[in-house]
């Protein structure tokens, strides 16, 4: 109990301590101040407490474990032996020689001869004359054109005037004819086909020419 308030005087004059510092810096930084403040005074009582728990573990006496049950032995397994390994040759076997000589090869079919092609026929390189006529046909005579009936010629005009005789009476003025004459008759024209006649006269050379020999 002695300690316990010894202990609790001595953190009473220390937060008093801490008190008293901190008022005397009051002036220059008040905030900063009551909060570092605040911090060791929490930390103080938190570290007296702390205290106390450990030295409230160390007085009391150390329990004894309670003893442990004793576990029944185990049975021991015992594993079936194993097989023996079969023994490895260490020989190796003789392996086949390769032959030195290679097969002979089969031999190729024979091939088909190639059949001759037929010449082909010579192309005749002069072309055979054609019959020309010497003379050609006489043309078709055209109907005659009839005759177109002569014009009367017309009567000649004075080209000079005739002095007129001064203070002379004038002669009768001739009379006009009363009656027109006749028009000449216009030939009549000549009758145009009016049907196509069947065949063409042949023309000989338009025509081809006969053959020579018969099919």
């Amino acid at each position: 109990m002695r300690r316990r308030t010894t202990c609790k005087k001595l953190v009473r004059t220390g937060a008093h301590l801490v008190l008293a510092q901190g008022l005397e810096f009051q002036s220059e930084m008040a905030s900063f101040k009551c909060f570092i403040l605040t911090f060791l005074i929490a930390l103080s009582f938190s570290s007296f407490d702390q205290g106390f728990a450990a030295r409230n573990l160390l007085q009391t006496a150390p329990t004894t474990a309670p003893a442990l049950p004793t576990l029944p032995p185990l049975p021991k397994q015992t594993l079936p032996p194993l097989p023996p390994l079969p023994t490895i040759p260490t020989t190796q076997p003789s392996l086949p020689k390769p032959p030195t000589t290679l097969p002979p090869l089969p031999s190729l079919p024979t091939m088909p001869t190639v059949p001759t092609v037929p010449t082909l026929p010579t192309i005749p390189t002069t072309q055979p004359s054609l019959p020309m006529p010497t003379t050609l046909p006489p043309l078709p005579s055209l109907p005659t054109v009839p005759t177109v009936p002569s014009i009367p010629a017309l009567p000649m005009i004075p080209t000079t005037q005739p002095s007129l005789p001064t203070n002379m009476a004038l002669p009768p003025l001739p009379g006009l004819p009363t009656t027109v004459p006749s028009i000449p008759t216009i030939p009549s024209l000549p009758t145009i086909p009016t049907t196509i006649p069947p065949t063409f006269p042949s023309i000989p050379f338009l025509s081809p020419p006969p053959s020579t020999t018969s099919p």
